[in-house]
């Protein structure tokens, strides 16, 4: 009695796709210790940056930048590309509660935190001084 293992078909390998689906320029940066993605005219909020309302902010840490044009990825950062952001107001985060209880102790304690935030908007996305796309 012989046992054969069933065939099964190779799959291709999955290709990066060179350019967004749709064309749409986008960057994912880092800022505040975290990674964005982000778009251009549109906002988002980060962690208290010391900046003044209405005042501009140049981004330095592009990780990668995809548009028409194809994926750039940086290693770790892409050369010579800046994101512009506009400084629209500072804001406070929704509250989060903190409940600690231990039982059988009759300790309890309750805090609350809300986090300091800068609203941004994204001016525009650029390579070299000039705009990509």
């Amino acid at each position: 009695m012989s046992v054969s293992a069933p065939s099964t078909p190779e799959s291709p390998k999955a290709e990066r796709p060179s350019a967004s689906p749709d064309g749409q320029v986008y960057a994912i940066v880092e800022a505040s210790g975290q990674q964005f993605w982000l778009q251009p005219n549109r906002y988002l909020d980060l962690d208290r940056l010391e900046a003044e309302v209405d005042s501009t902010i140049i981004l330095e840490s592009v990780l990668l930048l995809s548009g028409a044009k194809g994926i750039t990825l940086g290693q770790p950062f892409v050369t010579g590309a800046t994101v512009e952001l506009k400084v629209l107001a500072h804001r406070r985060g929704p509250k989060i509660l903190v409940y600690k209880m231990r039982r059988k102790k009759k300790t309890r304690r309750k805090t609350g935190h809300r986090q300091e935030l800068t609203r941004v908007l994204v001016q525009a996305i650029q390579v070299g001084g000039k705009a990509f796309t």
